[in-house]
């Protein structure tokens, strides 16, 4: 007799397996729909930072332009920037533990042979590199001549006749740059940057029965100040502005030394490690903040615009030539590159660093796009962390592609402007002093502009029309900061994949020294009387024919 409980559980698998068959037909044609639907859910769900960043800024650039028309005051611009001002001080909180513990994790974890082969290849690549760039914008700025229509221009309906920077001897430049390479203070090189400024005094000079004895300016009444002999002392000052390089250099040399140490150091190695782990979570948390930030940051700069017809039809081809070098320097210079280093599509590459790209276009700072750039390079692209955080902050230092393009144009268009032919000997001053100066350009909006004071000086030009460049910086500098980080990261990726190359070739002439060793060691055994065989139990072809075996041996 049939329990009851075997016909009942008979009953419902006939009844289950009746049901599969009756619905299979159905079933199937709904499962694609739903791996599209998932897939779909999958795609928004990992590039929803991207999507959120360029809804960002394009909602930025439409409320700028909504509310320009309503002629907001001094503080309402001030309140709408508000937001943008929050996304700019929490990038630059993290830059200073996220450079020196990155770096000293990163000089660490490499040995010294190939912290120095990295190190030279990545100098290599970014001074040809900024080299390139140069040379580019030069031969731009002489087929474009963005001078050429731009003598009529008067600085002071710009609004920036007093916005001058203060001009600088080239020779003091380059040793303020060796200055700040070795800091007296690594506290006061987190805040403040070594500059030198001048004290003017002037000859003994007697006016009437009166005598100056090495007096200023203002002390020499009556007496036009080109004719009073004056003398440029040189003097110690210290600006605000965090000290990168001395900061940069620093932690590679003490990320060396504590390699160095060996078993003492690992103490403190795996602090910086912790420390730069801590950091990133912060810098993951604060991305989520970038579209909001991006958004009040370029609405807030549209509605600060005072006369953009002005700007455009007196500057426009020295905007246009500037553009079309950034342009062409990072749409094709740099991603052919990148491609004939490792044979691998660039722009995919790119498209993983759509996020620190658009953060590089809003906020104008390669330093304060440097958090975003290590987590999206390291996520989307899987460059490998001691490459990427050793790289990224040095090429956030050092490489200035589009600093460096915006700079040549710009010293050719002020001595288009002064109806200067430049000579060859000059052209070449000014692609040197670009590459160099380029080193020490500030990571900061509007860092380049000083910069460009320094080729003037170099070459002999004024820099009475730096006013001009100030005028439309702000427009300039979205695209020359995308291209200055757009280097740093092509530059990671293939010293990532020169390294990868370099491992896998170490990792194959392993395997075939270890093949190689396996019979030598077998012939070794068996002929050597040193070597006692255990653990060996006799066949039967072995006991049966020794002679046999002898002569196969």
């Amino acid at each position: 007799m049939e329990r009851p409980s075997e016909s009942w559980n008979g009953h419902v698998r006939s009844g289950a397996l009746a049901g599969r068959e009756a619905t299979a037909g159905r079933a199937l044609p709904a499962e694609p729909a739903r791996r599209r639907g998932g897939g779909c859910g999958r795609c928004l769900r990992k590039h929803c930072l991207v999507i959120l960043t360029v809804a960002g800024v394009l909602l930025g650039v439409a409320l700028g332009a909504a509310v320009r028309g309503a002629r907001l005051s001094r503080a309402q611009v001030a309140a709408l920037a508000f937001p943008g001002e929050l996304l700019l001080r929490m990038l630059r909180m993290v830059i200073l533990p996220l450079v020196v513990c990155s770096l000293v994790s990163g000089a660490a974890s490499l040995d010294t042979r190939a912290l120095g082969k990295l190190g030279g290849i990545a100098v290599a690549y970014f001074m040809g590199t900024t080299l390139v760039a140069s040379a580019l914008a030069v031969a731009l700025a002489f087929i474009v001549r963005p001078g050429a229509g731009a003598q009529a221009l008067n600085t002071n309906a710009l609004g920036l006749a007093d916005a001058l920077p203060t001009s600088k001897e080239t020779v003091d430049s380059f040793l303020d740059l060796a200055r700040n390479l070795f800091p007296s203070n690594l506290v006061v090189a987190a805040f403040r940057t070594y500059a030198t400024d001048y004290k003017i005094i002037v000859r003994n000079i007697s006016i009437g029965n009166v005598t100056f004895e090495k007096a200023q300016d203002s002390e020499v009444p009556s007496l036009p100040s080109a004719y009073i002999p004056k003398v440029h002392i040189p003097i110690a000052t210290e600006i605000e502005g965090m000290n990168i390089l001395g900061l940069v250099l620093f932690a590679l040399v003490l990320g060396v030394a504590l390699k160095k140490l060996g078993p003492e150091g690992e103490d403190l190695i795996r602090f910086f490690n912790s420390f730069n782990e801590a950091t990133m979570v912060l810098v993951s948390w604060i991305m989520w903040y970038v579209p909001i930030g991006i958004t009040f940051l370029v609405g807030s700069k549209i509605v600060e615009m005072e006369d953009i017809v002005l700007l455009v039809t007196s500057l426009g081809k020295y905007i246009f030539a500037s553009i079309l070098g950034h342009v062409i320097h990072g749409g094709i210079i740099l991603p052919l590159v990148y491609f004939a280093f490792t044979r691998k599509n660039p722009f995919s590459f790119l498209l993983g660093l759509i996020t620190p790209l658009a953060t590089a276009f809003a906020t104008c700072s390669s330093s304060a796009t440097l958090p975003s750039m290590i987590k999206c390079i390291e996520e989307n692209n899987g460059v490998d962390k001691r490459i990427s955080r050793f790289i990224l902050p040095i090429g956030a230092t050092v490489n200035m592609d589009g600093a460096a393009i915006f700079q040549c144009v710009a010293a050719v268009f002020i001595a288009q402007l002064n109806n200067v032919d430049l000579n060859a000997g000059q052209i070449f001053t000014i692609l040197v002093t670009a590459t160099a100066a380029s080193v020490g350009a500030a990571g900061v909006p509007a860092g380049g502009v000083l910069t460009i004071a320094i080729i003037l000086e170099a070459i002999g030009l004024p820099t009475n029309d730096l006013s001009l460049i100030l005028a439309v910086d702000w427009i300039v500098d979205r695209t020359t900061t995308v291209v200055n980080v757009e280097g740093d990261a092509l530059g990671a990726g293939i010293l990532h994949y020169l390294n990868q190359k370099e491992m896998k070739a170490k990792e194959q002439e392993l395997n075939e020294v270890n093949v190689e060793a396996i019979p030598n060691c077998k012939s070794e055994g068996e002929t050597s009387p040193l070597v006692t065989h255990r653990n060996q139990v006799p066949t039967p072809a072995s006991t049966a024919e020794p002679e046999s075996k002898e002569s196969v041996l």
